[in-house]
């Protein structure tokens, strides 16, 4: 059953002698990660002075250590609010996410202390590996909440930020209610009393801190847990630890995937994963190579949309919307509800400028705790009693739903509007790729152009030949779909939770200084590739031919569109 608030989540482990947190060479038993968290929810009022003498609003600014969790805790049981800081941030933008989350003190350590150097913040900060800070620790702390604290369900107890892969990060909220009846969802994923979880998802983000920390402290499994996320580290971790579980985000299975593969693989303890976005081909992959079930979901921090696989669910869907929770699939534009997909033989969308809308809850608005002092992006979610989650979707005739990327995702060639997500499934299957990412660019006379962003296994080269001959066998391919242009990058550009950030991508355009790492030389083994005409043969993108694509826009009156990315 689940607890009323997530403080009472906690407390529940009071007294368990059992391994709660397995962290490098640290074991804490459940009792202990308890009683951490009980010291610092009585020290909080002394880490800073707000005019009240209540610290409402924690900022962490940590990797996946001990500490983070011991906060996380510490807020449920003081009856404030933790805000998780992403450390990928930079300058002015870490700034701007510390003062935007009001946040009255900053915990951080040595290595994230220089993030905030310079930076104007008005608040103290705090080193959790510093002498004084262990010493200033209470010891012997009673029982209970902390002084003064009685949680309710509404209290807001997380701000966790979104992965801002397609805009300004926001801050989501996650009230203690909410985040104890997540983790009352434990036995969905074959989380018990023995299971060991892996958190190498970083827990400023939601996925760590609801598909793994709030179900491990409900059973009273053990967490494994992670500075951040490694491909080679992962099963050695797996083994050292015992782990049966873990949640993933993004390309996390990719990744693994992509590491050198041993006869050995499957010997190992995992039973389940569950995560968000990984291909229907990565999930048989890694479920044969590893031996264990992968658990495909959709949701996000926000909570109100959740859709999950069924028996009988089309490996590329997501399946159907969780009980209770009605899900319809609505053009952005008019509102009306889009009609079923129709596929070809080939198994291609047949009619996506009818089928392809935004996925929007009907019944799930109430269920939104909303993002932090961002009124605009509430009212962005939130119109006519509805939820719009602001990913493109669509629906098969037997009520299955598919995704189709994101509302920036989508793209206009020739006429001809498609979403990015069913091109990059295409793709997703060369032998090669590792990685890739389809954006719109703009067409020199009108609407877009499509560019794919390709990562290649071990460094191999583009082969321009095999990759068009590869395009030519894929019955699916829609018409319009094949990209005009190629980028290999030695790295896709990532978001601090493991999703592609495609707008460094789409800026950079076709330049050959652009991409991902420090850019590319124009083709070789990296760089970018083009097709000139409407033949499926690519070859390097020269200088002097990307200086006459400029000068087409530039003809046809386009240029300002360049600039705008």
């Amino acid at each position: 059953m689940p607890h009323a608030t997530f403080a009472e989540t906690l407390l529940a482990r009071s007294g368990d002698p059992r391994p709660g947190l397995y962290f490098e060479d640290e074991t804490h038993t459940w009792d202990e990660v308890v009683r951490a968290a009980r010291a610092r929810a009585a020290w909080a009022p002394d880490l800073c002075a707000t005019p009240d003498g209540r610290v409402r609003h924690i900022g962490v600014l940590l990797e996946n250590v001990p500490e983070f969790v011991f906060w996380i805790g510490a807020a449920a049981l003081a009856g404030c609010t933790l805000v998780g800081i992403n450390p990928t941030r930079r300058g002015a933008g870490l700034a701007g996410d510390i003062r935007h989350t009001d946040c009255d003190v900053i915990l951080t350590d040595a290595a994230h202390a220089p993030l905030l150097a310079g930076l104007d913040l008005g608040v103290p900060v705090h080193r959790v590996d510093s002498a004084g800070y262990r010493d200033a620790l209470p010891r012997d702390v009673p029982g209970g909440p902390g002084p003064g604290a009685s949680p309710v369900p509404s209290d807001r107890l997380l701000l966790l930020f979104t992965s801002g892969s397609t805009g300004a990060p926001k801050a989501v909220s996650c009230g203690q209610g909410r985040l104890a009846g997540i983790g009352s969802k434990a036995s969905d994923m074959g989380i018990g009393r023995d299971s060991v979880t892996y958190a190498a998802m970083p827990l400023f983000h939601g996925n760590a801190v609801m598909a793994n920390l709030a179900m491990a402290a409900h059973a009273g499994a053990a967490v494994a847990l992670r500075r951040r996320f490694s491909a080679s580290g992962f099963l050695p971790d797996v083994r050292r630890y015992g782990v049966t579980y873990f949640n993933y985000v993004g390309r996390a299975l990719a990744y693994v995937l992509a590491t050198p593969e041993r006869p050995d693989d499957a010997d190992n303890t995992l039973a389940s994963a569950f995560g968000t976005e990984a291909s229907a081909q990565d999930m048989a992959r890694f479920g044969s190579r590893f031996g264990c079930r992968i658990i495909e979901g959709y949701g996000s921090s926000e909570g109100a949309i959740a859709i999950h696989k069924v028996p009988g669910t089309p490996p590329d869907a997501l399946g159907v919307p969780r009980p209770g929770i009605e899900v319809a699939v609505l053009d952005p534009g008019t509102g009306a509800e889009c009609p079923p997909a129709r596929f070809a033989p080939d198994g291609a969308l047949a009619n996506p400028d009818d089928a392809i809308g935004e996925l929007v809850g009907l019944n799930v608005a109430g269920s939104f705790e909303g993002y932090y002092n961002n009124p605009e992006a509430d009212a962005e979610r939130v119109r006519g009693g509805l939820y719009w989650s602001g990913d493109l979707g669509y629906r098969d005739a037997d009520g299955y739903l598919y995704f189709a990327g994101r509302t920036a995702d989508r793209l206009r060639v020739d006429s001809e509007n498609f979403a990015a997500a069913p091109v990059e499934r295409v793709l997703a299957r060369w032998d090669p790729v590792v990685m890739c990412a389809v954006y719109p660019v703009p067409d020199p006379r009108t609407g877009d152009q499509v560019m794919a962003a390709l990562e290649l296994a071990d460094g191999r080269p583009f082969e321009p030949d095999a990759f068009a001959a590869f395009l030519a066998a894929q019955s699916d391919l829609g018409t319009k779909w094949a990209p005009r242009f190629v980028r290999v990058v030695p790295a896709m550009p990532l978001t601090a939770t493991g999703k592609i950030d495609k707008r460094p991508l789409r800026r950079a355009l076709w330049d050959a200084d652009g991409g991902a790492d420090g850019g590319a030389d124009g083709g070789g083994d990296g760089g970018v590739w083009w097709r000139p005409g409407r033949d499926l043969a690519y070859e390097p993108l020269s200088a002097a031919a990307a200086r006459a694509v400029r000068a087409e826009f530039a003809e046809h009156g386009r240029t300002h569109v360049l600039g705008a990315l």
